[in-house]
């Protein structure tokens, strides 16, 4: 490759098109973080039908070329052959970015995959079905030479001990945290107090646990509520019947998805964020939190130890006990909340959207020599 020569690096959005997800915000984020970097990007979605609507949803600067890729029974094929390659729906690439845990075989490219968490070998009983043939997707890629992105060193080291990858083809690169709008001055949202919780509605997040965790808090706070913001998902029988058999029913609601907006108006005015999950990747929503300056109640996992550090209170995950002691001390201490809310905002500041693309340029020249 001449001196002068931008890599061309093509990088998988699918995760871009439909009902916004957290891969969805990482994957936005990284493909903004890319835009002025010194690269020929462009991006592609494994999809039949959907991929026209892609180019919309991009960055400028960053444009979609590929003919149809049919995701289900390409999977199927790429998870017991190299064939087809990706070149053949893409055109040529130096590198191919899968970022939702699937790089497809290339000819010549190099690949990296990016691996957010390992749920689906820790914990499958938790999982939707779909998300488990991604073990032996991310094996067969990693026996043929791909790359690993980890946004958590927490979750290299589990990467390192389930498929026996070499150091020097782990890369360990945080993100950013998607922007939420300035709330708008207009009134409060709600006229009591309340706790939130954002997530979709999936086993691993524990939101029956906030449930048993509420029903012990707003036994002794009385206008206390509980929102809930996020979309239905596998969990939602299990949440709605936690919510059923409550006491304090009255005072729980559940909004569904909110644009970033309304989010951030509920954020901001919320007592605390309360973020229970059994096991995480990276979690966007206690980083929002931190930034608007909104105290964080979470689970102490290995992951969510090191991305919220010191700026949140950490309480074992699975004990509504636990969680409920811990939101009290928010609720009732003003030295408590203060603390948070600074620690918070010092935490949220590490995190930036261009040291992450400054990292993932890096990390793609790296992938492009060893190819």
């Amino acid at each position: 490759m001449e001196p002068d020569q931008r890599l061309r690096v093509a990088v998988e959005a699918t995760a871009l098109l439909g009902q916004p997800t957290g891969v969805g915000a990482a994957v936005s984020g990284m493909l903004g973080s890319l835009v002025g970097q010194a690269l020929e990007l462009s991006a592609f979605a494994v999809t039949w039908r959907r991929r026209e609507l892609l180019e919309e949803l991009l960055p400028p600067g960053i444009g979609a070329r590929q003919r149809s890729m049919p995701a289900r029974p390409l999977q199927a094929i790429w998870s017991r052959s190299s064939m087809p390659s990706v070149e053949c729906f893409i055109g040529k690439a130096d590198v191919v970015h899968g970022t939702n845990y699937v790089v497809p075989p290339t000819r010549r490219a190099g690949r990296l995959v990016t691996v957010y968490d390992l749920t689906m070998v820790h914990f499958p009983e938790l999982c939707h079905p779909s998300s488990l043939r991604f073990p032996a997707l991310i094996e067969r890629a990693v026996r043929e030479g791909a790359h690993v992105h980890v946004t958590a060193s927490a979750i290299g080291e589990e990467v390192t001990e389930r498929f026996g990858i070499s150091a020097d083809r782990l890369h360990y690169l945080p993100l950013g945290i998607p922007e939420l709008p300035e709330p708008s001055p207009s009134p409060s949202l709600l006229s009591a107090p309340y706790i939130l919780a954002v997530g979709t509605a999936e086993p691993r997040k524990d939101l029956p646990g906030l449930i048993a965790a509420f029903n012990l808090l707003a036994q002794e706070h009385k206008d206390l509520r509980l929102v809930h913001v996020g979309p239905d998902g596998w969990g939602s029988e299990a949440l709605e019947q936690a919510i059923a058999n409550s006491p304090f029913k009255d005072r729980i609601l559940r909004t569904g998805y909110l644009d970033d907006a309304s989010l951030a108006r509920l954020m901001k005015e919320a007592e605390l964020l309360a973020y229970p999950s059994i096991y995480e990747g990276f979690g966007f929503p206690p980083l929002q939190a931190m930034k608007i300056g909104t105290p964080v109640v979470a689970s102490d996992t290995a992951v969510l130890r090191e991305t919220i550090g010191s700026g949140g209170l950490l309480v074992p995950p699975g004990s509504p006990e636990s969680l409920a002691d811990a939101m009290a001390s928010v609720l009732d201490s003003a030295e408590q909340r203060t603390a948070l809310i600074e620690g918070g905002r010092s935490q949220a500041a590490r995190f930036s959207w261009e040291q992450c693309g400054e990292g993932l340029s890096q990390i793609y020249a790296k992938v492009a020599q060893e190819r």
